[in-house]
């Protein structure tokens, strides 16, 4: 971390130097009642993911707005998560390789943790670390609902994973991880709904395999900002997963939503410099490849029709001044709202927290680089 902050309580936002990744609190705020408001009478938990935001600050406030905990995706985002306040922490990832798994072992004797597993010398290997820590991990076996990334396939496969779990000393089976990440981002609601509808159907049959082989599932958790009004109405979730609500990003905001569902605000921006002026039609900010991610696409300029960011390098990021629209002048500030959240985040020590105007706060992004 730098060893200063960009800017101070009380500053206004036009001298917070830039680039400087900016939190509206008003927005942001509004989007944590939303989804509590979402939840609300719901027979279903929110363990928000706290890889978007690697903010103790903001999982506290998460917490506070009816959160029974977080996830992370690492054991050091999880450590700095505990070490910041955080009580309850589900790594809703595997873990690998006998450091980690003793640095989180170590970890639960200080907070409520649980970790997913997809392969059986991966349960071995954990239940032998517990045992060395002197402690008892929750675990939950993850199964491929569609994303093809990690998780062990639905049905037979995962039933044999919990069994393995189940003759642990140091382990407890706790449920299903089932997080269809791939659908989060697919754009149409009709898409979208079947994909999740594939990924409930897979959900249900393996819990009742579980059941009927005396496995108790009391939990099967997943579901991102994309798609969660869905596994929220299915019956077949007892905890949703939700991140990148708080702050939503370029991408997410492609995505059509149900007029029913929830609309959370963009609140996380980046805020950039217009240093070079070359010509009628270009303008060059101070926020490029180190300063906003765009690896779903380019970040887009905030409320300023007609200026588009087209180009990316390290430290430049390029404009295009439609013929008519309002140019940027030299040294004018830009919001910014970034492609992808979550690694975009990952990039600054802070958040300037700023309402109507003025910096309110600073936080600091407490798990970035978290990254073993």
């Amino acid at each position: 971390m730098t060893t200063s902050a960009p800017a101070v309580v009380g500053m206004p936002l036009a001298a917070v130097d830039t680039p400087a990744l900016i939190l509206d609190l008003d927005a942001f705020e509004r989007n944590l009642s939303r989804m509590a408001d979402a939840l609300r009478g719901k027979p279903v938990r929110l363990r928000p993911h706290a890889k978007s935001h690697k903010s103790a600050e903001i999982a506290l406030r998460q917490i506070a707005a009816g959160a029974v905990g977080v996830c992370c995706q690492k054991v050091s985002e999880a450590e700095a998560l505990v070490a910041g306040g955080v009580t309850d922490v589900l790594i809703a990832n595997e873990v690998v390789g006998e450091g980690k798994l003793d640095r989180l072992a170590a970890l639960a004797r200080k907070a409520k943790l649980a970790v997913c597993v997809d392969h059986a010398q991966s349960v071995s290997d954990l239940d032998a670390a517990a045992s060395r820590a002197g402690v008892k991990i929750d675990v939950l076996v993850e199964i491929n609902v569609g994303a093809d990334r990690c998780g062990v396939e639905p049905g037979a496969p995962a039933l044999a994973i919990a069994q393995a779990v189940g003759a642990c000393t140091s382990l407890r089976f706790c449920g299903l991880q089932a997080y269809h990440g791939g659908a989060q981002h697919v754009r149409s609601v009709a898409e979208r709904r079947a994909a999740i509808g594939g990924a409930v159907e897979l959900v249900r049959a393996t819990r009742a395999l579980l059941e009927s082989g005396g496995i108790a599932c009391e939990t099967v958790t997943g579901a991102g900002t994309g798609s969660f009004p869905l596994e929220l109405a299915s019956g077949a979730y007892d905890e949703v997963q939700p991140g990148s609500y708080i702050f939503m990003d370029a991408d997410y905001n492609r995505n059509e939503f149900d007029a029913a569902w929830p609309r959370f605000e963009q609140s996380l921006f980046v805020w950039t410099t217009v240093m070079s002026r070359p010509n009628a039609a270009r303008a060059v900010v101070d926020a490029g490849l180190k300063a906003s991610s765009v690896d779903s696409g380019m970040p887009q300029v905030w409320q300023r029709p007609g200026v588009e960011y087209v180009k990316a390098s390290d430290e430049h990021g390029v404009l295009a001044i439609a013929p008519g629209a309002r140019p940027p002048t030299l040294g004018e500030k830009l919001l910014l709202v970034p492609g992808h959240c979550d690694p975009t985040v990952n990039l600054y020590d802070w958040f300037v927290c700023v309402r109507r105007g003025v910096v309110e706060a600073l936080w600091p992004v407490s798990a970035r680089g978290a990254l073993r």
